[in-house]
């Protein structure tokens, strides 16, 4: 049977979306969507592949395999990152917006404090460092500058989170989008260290970070509603692992 071409393609545009004289609401921009796309690339130089998050550690004591990294990311997201680096990251966001750098520094130095061991510390501020760096540069916002100002001066860590929201929020782009790119950028560089790690293949990446988007998402509106005392991760393992990764003989990730 003939259906014609509202059948097969569907309305145009909800009702939700359309303005009282009928027709569609304008799309939004894309300059913040492009902004988190540029930043969360693997291309982009922000020193997220030399990190595997704890996972070589947990690879060299043999606990972790190809079925159980699915559960292994999960359980950095919801109860590592997610409280603690993507918690801070929405905070420092929204001190950006409002124009409070004192702010930015307070949740800079809380969460530095809460990371245990030394190669973690080292590494959220080389990698925020560096973000900054190249930002600065990039997106040339007076925020971003600023504040890699204060880090160069020691005024604060520099950790890569609340680099990270300071970069979002002076780019226009959406506290909510910043958070859950973030933690995207997070598992593709968990994924890309299990492929270098053979815990998986090519195909296997793509799957465990499809599997992992409801997790983010889950991980980013519990971000969103917490406040500064909540910052902090409780996945001890994986701390654990990252100590006596620190101390191996031989690494292939800086954490």
């Amino acid at each position: 049977m003939y259906r014609d071409e509202s059948d097969i393609l569907g309305d145009p545009a909800p009702e939700s979306a359309r303005t009282d004289a009928g027709a569609p609401a304008p799309e939004p921009a894309l300059g913040a969507l492009l902004v988190g796309l540029q930043l969360t690339d693997s291309a982009f130089p922000s020193g997220f592949y030399t990190l595997s998050h704890s996972l070589e550690g947990f690879a060299q004591a043999g606990a972790v395999d190809r079925e159980s990294l699915p559960l292994l990311l999960e359980d950095l997201l919801l109860h590592g990152v997610g409280p603690a680096d993507a918690t801070a990251l929405a905070l420092a966001h929204r001190a950006t917006r409002a124009g409070d750098p004192a702010a930015v520094v307070r949740i800079d130095e809380h969460l530095f404090a809460t990371k245990l061991g030394r190669e973690m510390r080292q590494a959220a501020t080389r990698t925020g460092r560096q973000l900054l760096d190249l930002a600065a540069e990039v997106f040339d916002r007076p925020e971003i500058a600023a504040h890699f100002d204060r880090v160069v001066h020691r005024e604060t860590p520099g950790t890569q989170a609340v680099a990270a929201g300071v970069i979002h929020a002076a780019t226009g782009v959406p506290v909510r989008q910043a958070v859950a790119s973030d933690l995207f950028a997070f598992s593709a560089s968990f994924a890309g260290a299990a492929l270098r790690l053979r815990l998986t293949d090519h195909r296997g990446a793509q799957t465990l970070l499809r599997g992992a988007a409801p997790v983010i998402e889950a991980a980013t509106e519990a971000a969103l509603r917490r406040e500064l005392a909540d910052v902090g991760a409780t996945v001890f393992a994986s701390d654990i692992m990252s100590g006596r990764h620190e101390r191996a003989e031989a690494r292939l990730f800086a954490s």
